[in-house]
């Protein structure tokens, strides 16, 4: 008898196991935000979509709950099962979760006794959900179809970033010698989080050719996740998807996570187009003049106010990770520099520094930043361009991580 691989022949069998290891691309969208608003006549409560999607929404009893099925959706990190309180006294809480691998549901937990009526909708442009809950007494008057919501402040709208401070860590500061408390208590690395940086209507820097940074961020880390599963550590990212994670966000997903280590992501640009290269950041002051135009481009889309400098100035200055996350930039500069200098004949190592990055605030792990080459300079554009290249800058970036995992005694 004729095996399976003589009956359909090499040529039909090897396009059938191709067919089969090729993966599409995720269907799902990917939802980062939940807004709640309490008005003195309703609550209104808002899960931005971004994409066209159907739902399906219903009501439960004992306890009473309105929930809201999003079909062909996931959940952020950010958001996976995750609860807000709500300040009405005919609502306890809002809670959203990944209820099956392709549908996200988001529940509100509610006193019926209490409630009027209540009405779920959506809305365009971009693609949103909405759930508005009158309680008794007021519905009968409440102006539904134009209930007064206020107006949603813009990410980074006419914000400034921070005005630089000339201080910086000196590399030869006795203070970061010796063992780190990290290597004093034998810890190892269990879980990276990997930021894809920009997303949504933040491209980053856009390429003379049209290439978006968002879009080489998000290839370059997909291709580390798989690095580093394939190496035995959880990976995760704080976006799977072309949606915008605001930059506060961004650690808030790894401290949820409780990460060992967190690797941002991003691509160079220079007003110098023949300028090159790689460098790597971690959480410091700077009085280096590119270094603080660079952070002050990748701050652009940071909510804080000047109000808050004190406090973003002390935790900055009280990074008590600055050691470990100056081994790991270390250790992921030289071996991305190596990996990608076989692609580029002469590409530049711009080295380590510290600077003040938003995405790099609030981390309760080691944090750097990779800049991993330009997309001003032409021939890094090209290169940028391609898959292979993409997959080579992973794996000097992974490279890095696991030399730096077996610094720590534990590889």
């Amino acid at each position: 008898m004729k095996s399976a691989a003589a009956r359909l022949g090499f040529p039909v069998l090897a396009l059938v196991l191709s067919l089969a290891a090729a993966q599409p691309d995720d269907p799902r969208a990917e939802i980062v935000n939940l807004r709640r608003y309490t008005h003195p006549n309703f609550t209104r409560i808002v899960l931005d979509v971004g994409k066209l999607r159907e739902y399906s929404s219903g009501e439960l009893g004992d306890p009473g709950r309105i929930y809201v099925d999003v079909l062909q959706a996931k959940l952020n990190p950010i958001l996976q099962n995750q609860a807000y309180p709500v300040k009405a006294d005919y609502i306890s809480q809002v809670r959203i979760s990944q209820k099956t691998a392709s549908t996200v549901r988001l529940v509100v937990d509610v006193d019926f006794s209490r409630i009027a009526s209540y009405r779920v909708f959506h809305l365009f442009d971009p693609f949103r959900l909405v759930v508005d809950i009158y309680p008794l007494g007021v519905a009968e008057t409440a102006p539904r179809t134009k209930a007064p919501v206020p107006a949603e402040k813009p990410a980074g709208a006419g914000e400034r970033p921070l005005p630089p401070v000339k201080r910086d860590v000196d590399l030869k500061d006795p203070n970061l010698g010796g063992a780190s408390l990290a290597r004093q208590l034998g810890l190892g690395v269990r879980t990276v989080v990997i930021d894809p940086g920009h997303g949504g209507p933040r491209p980053g820097t856009i390429a003379k050719g049209g290439l978006q940074e968002k879009d080489v961020n998000l290839a370059i880390a997909l291709a580390l996740r798989g690095m580093l599963k394939e190496a035995g550590i959880e990976a995760v990212l704080t976006r799977e998807s072309d949606v915008d994670v605001g930059l506060e966000d961004r650690t808030v997903i790894a401290n949820q996570k409780r990460a060992d280590l967190f690797v941002s992501i991003h691509s160079n640009a220079h007003r110098d187009r023949k300028r090159g290269g790689a460098e790597t950041f971690f959480l410091n002051i700077s009085p280096d003049p590119s270094v603080i135009e660079l952070a002050a481009r990748e701050n652009a889309a940071s909510t804080k106010s000047i109000g808050e400098m004190k406090s973003i100035l002390q935790k900055i200055m009280q990074n008590s990770k600055v050691k470990e996350s100056l081994a790991l930039a270390e250790s992921v500069q030289k071996n991305l520099v190596r990996t990608l200098g076989r692609e580029i004949p002469g590409f530049r190592d711009l080295g380590v520094h510290g600077g003040p990055f938003w995405v790099l605030i609030g981390g309760e792990m080691p944090s750097v930043l990779v800049e991993v080459a330009h997309l001003s300079n032409a021939k890094e554009e090209a290169k940028l361009k391609t898959a292979k290249f993409r997959e080579q800058a992973a794996r000097g970036i992974f490279d890095g991580i696991m030399e730096y995992i077996r610094s720590l005694g534990k590889g």
